[in-house]
């Protein structure tokens, strides 16, 4: 892949995740018809002060530790990173963190390590999800290295169902970053998660209703909604149905960057991660160049909301960690772009809490896995469901 090209999908990826987790961020938890009484159809930012949520601050938390560590990243820099930026800080109070953050929060201040600290009631949840794009950022073009990395960091607040969440995420990014069609991408994320789990058949029963014919838009979300949303559930950061809900969007978009991101936001539910899911998607796909810029624009440094140590990173930042350099680029290198806000240098991800030497990254990546074979038949990796209830809600 060209250095050129990658870094455009790096860029497109992670700015990708943050528009998305700011645009649907006001619409979280809500149903449909709850968003069009409000705003008809979301079609833009309805706040004046948009912003992302803990979605974005902790993608940025993990790309961090990922650009510190890279694939020798291990269960201990994470738990120690946990302790180091989070669990021991008299901070707080961590708004909009989720359940399953919570719950590994009070475990490790309780003194319990990985893997017990993901024992909580929550640890299904699409939390590594929402953080699992620098992953695939990372490992482009390897979805199976994607997904054993984000299991890794996932291990200290997840387990079973939120884990696979996250690997069919890192996956899917990590098949996107090379060009791989919209069947490629959702075949790699299908081939790193059990096919008999709730994430597998949820990400295919979404998949599948998304392609079928329907008469207008509002009839494909619900459709796409309905296959996969457990109706009356009152919690709605379900990873499978998270998940699921994603790659509907994004498959309903045929990778479209500003279809898939408002088609998500509009379904509602979880909202701001499964925008950021399938912007993320999208924006690997196509680069940055495929975000509409005033959305681009009003995505600044984060404000720590949620992670005060993390304030004033910006995903681009973190964007450049996870892609190497060219090697054979001429001349000075390229000063790092302005940022609103007045964001950190991306120096201080030596900060993190290890003292394991800097990785180097991989310039050849035929050397470390076989080349990802892209699929061309989306009939070969989606299966039929059966007919799907509208939900009308």
């Amino acid at each position: 892949m060209n250095t050129a090209v990658g870094n455009d999908r790096a860029r497109g990826a992670l700015l990708g995740l943050a528009v998305g987790d700011a645009l649907g961020a006001p619409a979280e938890n809500l149903r449909p018809s709850e968003i069009r009484r409000r705003w008809g159809r979301i079609e833009g930012f309805v706040s004046d002060d948009p912003a992302g949520t803990d979605d974005t601050e902790y993608a940025i938390f993990s790309g961090l530790l990922l650009a510190r560590h890279g694939s020798a990243l291990d269960v201990s820099h994470v738990e120690r990173a946990w302790h180091h930026w989070i669990a021991d800080l008299d901070e707080g109070p961590f708004r909009g963190a989720g359940f399953s953050e919570r719950g590994t929060l009070e475990n490790l201040r309780r003194g319990l390590a990985a893997p017990i600290s993901a024992q909580h009631r929550h640890a299904w949840s699409d939390g590594l999800a929402m953080r699992a794009a620098p992953f695939g950022v990372f490992a482009a073009g390897r979805p199976t290295e994607a997904a054993r990395l984000v299991a890794v960091d996932g291990r200290v607040s997840h387990e079973g169902e939120g884990i696979y969440g996250g690997q069919a995420v890192a996956a899917g990014v990590a098949a996107a970053m090379v060009g791989s069609g919209l069947a490629s991408v959702i075949a790699a994320a299908l081939s790193v998660v059990p096919m008999d789990s709730w994430t597998a058949r949820s990400l295919r029963r979404a998949v599948a209703a998304a392609q079928r014919p329907h008469p207008d838009r509002l009839t494909m979300e619900r459709a796409v909604r309905s296959s996969v949303v457990i109706a009356g559930y009152p919690w709605t950061d379900l990873a499978p149905e998270a998940v699921g809900l994603a790659f509907g969007a994004f498959t309903a978009a045929r990778g479209d960057f500003r279809t898939a991101v408002l088609t998500a936001v509009n379904m509602g539910r979880d909202a701001d991660t499964t925008a950021a899911v399938a912007g993320a998607l999208a924006g690997a796909l196509n680069g940055e160049s495929a975000i509409p810029p005033d959305w681009a624009g009003a995505i600044g440094p984060v404000r720590g909301s949620c992670l005060p140590s993390m304030r004033g990173y910006h995903v681009l930042d973190i964007a450049e960690l996870l892609t190497p350099e060219d090697p054979d680029a001429a001349g000075p290198a390229k000063a790092p772009p302005e940022r609103g806000g007045g964001g950190r240098e991306p120096s201080a991800v030596r900060d993190m809490a290890s003292v394991a030497p800097p990785f180097e990254p991989v310039r050849d990546m035929a050397s470390v896995a076989p080349p990802f074979e892209p699929v061309r038949d989306m009939a070969s990796v989606t299966a039929s469901f059966g007919p799907v209830r509208e939900d009308r809600r």
